[in-house]
């Protein structure tokens, strides 16, 4: 067992002697990861930015921001003049709502009261802006309306004594006036069809599985150049001559790769739980399962394609184009779903199809032991004929 540890802790050392390791092993996973999820996806508010600048403070200018935060089209974002002035020219604002500090309910009553709506030309969330914000100022207008004609009757009845009566009035009647407005009953209904969607698809669970296998498969199919360098070196037929087992050579520089590739998967799902808020952390019993699974199948296939190569930059180029190749065709870039039914028949046959379906299974659809097991056990099947091709053909010298 020592000899085994002592070969597993060399090889560790060895394929981190130098810092460029880490970007493979850590920094370019989550640099993809986090350009194919389009960022980290922590906010799923689909509607259109509307940069507001509100220099009235008021409560008026409070009620038109609930308002428009209540919208469905618009995501206002409270800036300063200067702020939302330096996107508007940098053309990162599609559009600029200020509200003037005569917007308040003295001007109201008045009937004075403008609003200034800058819009980039040609932009479409722009237009949507314009339509969201007339809507609010229609509503809120209806109210200014209705508060001003219970202002008119109540004159008629009996005169204020006071402007600061008139202005209570007012104040009473806008506030009653936007409540029974509010709750109005819809005249118009929206339905929502129930028809499901054929592709369960969400870019950042895809993303994350997907370059996990990818940046793990890739580096244990290069388990076959620390077999070519070891041959090429001699140290492998030096080692031999020692009370060494072959087996005892095998299971060192497999195990401490393998458990390498799962210290990896467990960072990166890490990054996946705590940064993008993913739910890689809902069956871990499942998980630990497909990350031992697809950890071995991997490996296996290096210890075959060692077999095959015979020297470190043959074996370097070969894991890289088949990692890749297998990556691509498995769906770890692009959903299995987006390819012709019969490419996804053909795909079958490679084991990161197969780790991927069930690394989905568990972050998008939250699935356990029982619906991944089938997978696993596929995965497991690989690396047994993988690891049998391997030890059967395996060069010593």
């Amino acid at each position: 067992m020592k000899k085994i540890f002592a070969i597993a802790w060399k090889d560790t050392l060895m394929r981190f002697s130098g810092w460029s390791e880490w970007l493979f092993f850590l920094i370019l996973p989550i640099v993809f990861t986090l350009v194919l999820a389009g960022g980290t996806g922590g906010s799923k508010d689909s509607r259109v930015r509307l940069v507001v600048v509100d220099q009235a403070a008021s409560p008026l200018s409070a009620d038109l921001l609930t308002a428009l935060n209540n919208s469905q089209a618009v995501r206002p974002e409270l800036m300063t003049k200067s702020q939302a002035d330096g996107q508007f020219a940098q053309r990162t604002a599609s559009a600029v709502l200020t509200i003037p500090a005569t917007f308040d309910l003295a001007h109201l009553e008045q009937g004075s009261i403008t609003l200034e709506l800058r819009q980039q030309p040609n932009n479409m969330e722009a237009l949507v802006s314009q339509r969201a914000v007339m809507s609010v100022i229609s509503r809120v207008s209806s109210a200014a309306d209705i508060a001003n004609q219970s202002v008119a009757k109540a004159e008629q009845i009996r005169p204020f004594t006071s402007a600061a009566d008139r202005q209570a009035y007012f104040t009473a009647a806008l506030k009653q006036a936007q409540t029974s407005l509010a709750a109005a009953p819809s005249r118009v209904t929206e339905a929502q069809g129930s028809t499901l969607a054929p592709v369960n698809y969400d870019p950042r669970s895809n993303s994350s599985a997907g370059q996990l296998i990818t940046w793990v498969f890739v580096p244990l199919i290069g388990i076959s150049a620390m077999f070519a360098y070891e041959r090429q070196k001699g140290t492998l037929r030096r080692l031999l001559t020692t009370p060494t087992r072959k087996g005892t050579y095998l299971l060192g520089t497999i195990l401490g790769q393998v458990v390498t590739a799962l210290v990896q998967m467990l960072l990166l799902i890490l990054f996946g739980i705590f940064v993008m808020k993913l739910n890689w952390g809902s069956q871990p019993l499942a998980l630990g399962v497909m990350m031992v699974s697809a950890a071995l199948a991997a490996a296996a296939l290096g210890a075959a394609l060692g077999t095959l190569v015979k020297t470190e930059g043959q074996a370097n180029g070969l894991s890289i184009m088949i990692g890749m190749v297998m990556a691509l065709l498995g769906g770890c870039w692009y959903p299995l779903e987006m390819f012709p039914q019969a490419a996804q028949n053909i795909v079958k046959i490679l084991p990161t199809t197969w780790a991927m379906r069930g690394m989905l299974d568990i972050v998008l659809r939250g699935q356990g032991l029982a619906t991944i097991l089938p997978d696993a056990a596929i995965l497991f099947g690989f690396a047994a004929i993988f690891f049998g091709v391997g030890i059967w053909r395996f060069k010593y010298e």
